[in-house]
């Protein structure tokens, strides 16, 4: 995970990124998308900001796509 993906002030509406969901928590497979919505409401999360990107799917940040 990239050290940046750790803290809300870096993930905004609109921004592309990598998010791990749930079910695939345990082989670490990366889901790429749009975030509509940030949903941890803390500025640092140690595992990755949790988000609901635009197609509905929920997981935390682990990749911001520049």
């Amino acid at each position: 995970m990239r050290e940046d993906a750790q803290y809300r002030k870096n993930i905004t509406p609109g921004l592309e990124v990598g998010i791990v969901l749930k079910k695939d928590q345990r082989s670490g497979k990366v889901t790429y998308g749009i975030v509509q919505d940030l949903l941890t409401s803390a500025a640092y999360h140690s595992r990755g900001i949790k988000v609901r990107l635009e197609d509905g799917q929920v997981g935390r940040v682990v990749e911001i796509v520049y």
